[in-house]
């Protein structure tokens, strides 16, 4: 894993360094790095290789986000909670992009329950992952629209016909705040 000195943050000088934390799908990987290579303000400093290294790595990296991948579960349990609770545990003031891998509505609420800044979709293209990084290195939590619009239709549209409950209560405050950022 290549890593960059502690220097002054992006914004001061210093582009924005981007660790990718995606273990299944290595062409994802080479994809990401040309995007976020290709902008003058972010670059790839690394890459970690195994689940089993991501919280060591993570802790000796200086990246100011970490990309990682939401797998779904398998016989211990969610994978994506597990990745997202090491890298908080080995830096917490690390941002953490969260990056669907596999289709499931479940994944969007897991990442950010888990801890994740922001949540792209398998659908995002280049624009949208720039927009992201850019995004959750500013403190801002980042949805992909497709997401949004999945809970317009799902917290707003689809409540039961005549009835006009204000959904939005039994949503965690995590789920507010997210959906209170999206809109």
């Amino acid at each position: 894993m290549t890593l960059r000195s502690n220097g002054p943050k992006p914004g001061n000088g210093m582009k924005l360094g981007v660790l990718l934390a995606i273990f299944e799908f290595p062409m994802l990987n080479a994809g990401l790095r040309e995007v976020i290579d290709a902008e003058q303000d972010m670059e790839v400093i690394g890459e970690v290789e195994s689940p089993q290294a991501l919280g060591e790595e993570v802790a000796r990296s200086v990246a100011d986000v970490v990309i990682a991948e939401c797998l779904p579960f398998d016989r211990s349990g969610c994978t994506s909670f597990q990745s997202i609770e090491s890298i908080r545990a080995a830096r917490p003031t690390a941002k953490i992009l969260a990056l669907e891998c596999r289709s499931s509505s479940e994944q969007f609420s897991l990442a950010i329950r888990a801890g994740a800044d922001g949540f792209l979709t398998r659908e995002a293209r280049a624009a949208d992952v720039v927009t992201a990084l850019r995004s959750v290195a500013r403190g801002q939590t980042y949805v992909s629209p497709s997401i949004v619009t999945r809970m317009v239709n799902t917290y707003v549209l689809k409540s039961p016909r005549g009835a006009l409950e204000d959904r939005y209560e039994d949503l965690s405050e995590r789920e507010q705040e997210v959906l209170f950022l999206a809109a």
